[in-house]
């Protein structure tokens, strides 16, 4: 081979791949923390939309806390005290950046004539909202939960944690 000859020799690729492989082991889980901070931080932020959603039903329809998160959610039709249309149509599916979501009514239903609800009653007691990851340690780490209270708390095993219609107070509240 000519001495003049212009390129790279194979030792010099490889040595280049090597470093941006480094590279990548070490920014990899970082970029995989991240995201599980923001999907963390979107189940929040969608506890407190489930939360404010909640008592605003119960005071609109004088109906109690809703029945189920389909309730307070988005679907075709017109609004009512079955489908409020308060919150997204990805977060009444249940499912939302990583985790899903579920309300789970108290123990006693308003069967009062006086409710302006014609399609089903609500419940006296409460409600409890619960985001848990899809895949602990991947799409988040901890568990949330928030009732009628408003306080949101969690746990770092990514378990629910509830006794309807309230969360156990064996909880951390979000600071």
């Amino acid at each position: 081979m000519n001495r003049h000859e212009k390129g790279f020799s194979l030792i010099e690729l490889l040595i280049v791949v090597a470093i941006i492989l480094i590279i990548a082991a070490i920014a990899i889980p970082n970029l995989l923390r991240s995201r599980m901070a923001a999907n963390e931080a979107s189940a929040v932020g969608s506890i407190r939309t489930v939360t404010t959603a909640a008592i605003t039903y119960n005071s609109t329809y004088g109906n109690g806390f809703p029945p189920s998160l389909t309730a307070i959610g988005t679907s075709t039709g017109a609004v009512s005290c079955t489908n409020a249309q308060l919150v997204d149509s990805v977060l009444t599916g249940g499912t939302k950046s990583g985790y899903t979501f579920a309300l789970n009514h108290g123990a006693t239903v308003l069967t009062s004539a006086s409710s302006s609800c014609s399609g089903g009653y609500g419940y006296s007691d409460g409600y409890v909202v619960t985001a848990v990851p899809i895949t602990v340690g991947t799409t988040g780490q901890r568990g949330f939960c928030s009732d009628a209270t408003g306080v949101i708390r969690y746990n770092t095993s990514g378990t629910a944690g509830y006794t309807a219609p309230y969360c156990t107070t064996a909880q951390n509240p979000l600071q």
